[in-house]
């Protein structure tokens, strides 16, 4: 297994919980900040590193100012009505399309060594502003049929043109691995780290899937906070960046 992994405390294997969310940066790192945003407003604990091949070689320091190698942090997060979500997310993934495939595939033999059995890939889809929605890929016909059986938005026609990328690979690869992979798609401007699409993402996750999520009633408060902590000097432009139309493709 060429994706080294580091367990972190007393874990030594993932603990029992209701689904996995997986995230890499894309068009406005909306994924991302879904998942970041996630850990942040819940009980969380980081239970593993993942440090696959590839990456951009920047070391940076973490939490506790020490320097780490660039890797991707799966935690564990805990709702307010007990139920416990599994996150796995990085600041960026391998370069070379051939490594991007190769770390794909080691993810997906853990999560199999694991006994996972759901996964859901969070990602952006670049869109008009006046746009926003989610909706959700699957990467097979039984489990697309138990998504729509729970009033879950499955498109069949969308993206047109494909997907790249390590998410793309995850949420495609299920079936090899006997995974129920999917792609939760949110529409967004894709300029700056999208806030507001991340936002409207977890809410339509908490509608699908009654996850218990500790989400802020005020959006507007929820949304200047990230913006903030995003471009400390001026979040006004990451707003009006955030309100600019854009072509549609996906990535």
């Amino acid at each position: 297994m060429t994706v080294q992994v580091v367990w972190n405390g007393h874990f030594t294997s993932l603990p029992s919980h209701r689904m996995v969310f997986v995230a890499f940066p894309g068009v406005g790192d909306l994924g991302k900040t879904a998942i970041d945003a996630l850990c942040e407003l819940h009980d969380s604990e980081e239970v593993a590193r993942l440090y696959p091949p590839g990456m951009p070689p920047i070391a940076k320091l973490d939490d506790d100012g020490l320097l780490t190698p660039p890797h991707l942090s799966l935690h564990a997060c805990t709702t307010p009505t007990g139920q416990v979500i599994l996150t796995l997310a990085g600041s960026a993934q391998p370069n070379e399309p051939s490594q991007q495939t190769e770390t794909a595939r080691e993810i997906m033999l853990f999560f199999q060594k694991q006994g996972i059995e759901q996964v859901f890939v969070v990602v952006g889809m670049t869109a008009e502003a006046t746009r926003k929605e989610t909706f959700l890929i699957a990467s097979e016909a039984s489990h697309r049929f138990e998504l729509e059986q729970m009033g879950v938005d499955v498109r069949r026609d969308e993206p047109k043109g494909g997907a790249f990328g390590v998410s793309a690979l995850l949420a495609s690869m299920g079936p090899l691995f006997g995974i129920h992979t999917s792609c939760v798609v949110t529409t967004s401007v894709g300029a700056s780290r999208d806030a507001h699409g991340a936002k409207r993402c977890l809410e339509q996750l908490e509608r699908w899937f009654e996850l218990g999520l500790n989400l802020p009633e005020q959006d507007g408060v929820w949304l200047k906070e990230k913006l903030i902590a995003m471009a400390p000097n001026n979040p006004e432009n990451l707003v009006a960046e955030l309100t600019t139309n854009h072509d549609a493709f996906y990535v």
